[in-house]
């Protein structure tokens, strides 16, 4: 089958995306992903978006974007005003992975939570040490993280590696330790309405 729909998205969610796809047998859906790394620059986001729209809209009957606000601060929502083309709801992937619900609990008890995912446990140290600069200069770690009380481990998948990972990464940051698993089922239940339109098959 030929796609006839384009996810956009964030590299970050990559293996997830993929996942759902073939639990689903969305054959019609093909995915790009931009770079994880964008997320130190959000500004960044709504223009590389808007770039992959203008390069394949032509080749595909539906483009879906899988990004939430991530940090843009209503910039890529005004990026994609006018354009016919939607994302996914909420602020950040955080809240899609847990469900919205459970995320603001979360956020409720305690305000004060940096959030982990597998691809973040994974990656911890490209993106947020040396992201960051704290390679350099580990005196900034109470500026970036000094009002923060917990790392709280979203996980997708239940692998003791990353588990082990994440603990790690929370005692680097002197910080307490939750974990939750929350497979993929919140996230596919928020793509499920945008990729299984019945029109979406025809392009």
């Amino acid at each position: 089958m030929t796609p006839s729909v384009l996810v956009i998205a964030c590299g970050a969610i990559a293996h997830e995306l993929v996942r759902i796809r073939e639990l689903n047998q969305w054959g019609h859906v093909a995915f790009q992903c931009l770079p994880a790394k964008l997320h130190n620059s959000p500004g960044k986001i709504p223009g590389a978006v808007l770039g992959k729209i203008e390069t394949e809209r032509r080749n595909f009957a539906k483009i879906f974007v899988a990004y939430a606000d991530c940090g843009t601060g209503g910039l890529l929502d005004k990026a994609l005003a006018g354009t016919g083309i939607e994302r996914l709801p909420g602020a950040h992937c955080y809240e899609f992975f847990a469900g919205s619900e459970r995320f603001h609990e979360f956020a409720d008890e305690e305000p004060g939570s940096f959030y982990l995912t597998d691809f973040l446990a994974r990656h911890f140290q490209r993106l947020v040490i040396n992201g960051l600069g704290l390679d350099q200069r580990p005196e900034l770690m109470p500026v970036y993280f000094g009002n923060y009380k917990r790392v709280v481990y979203l996980a997708q998948t239940e692998s003791e590696e990353l588990q082990l990972l994440a603990r790690a990464h929370a005692d680097v940051l002197g910080l307490e330790y939750r974990y939750h698993y929350c497979g993929d089922h919140p996230f596919e239940l928020l793509l499920k309405p945008e990729l299984e339109k019945e029109e979406v098959w025809q392009k």
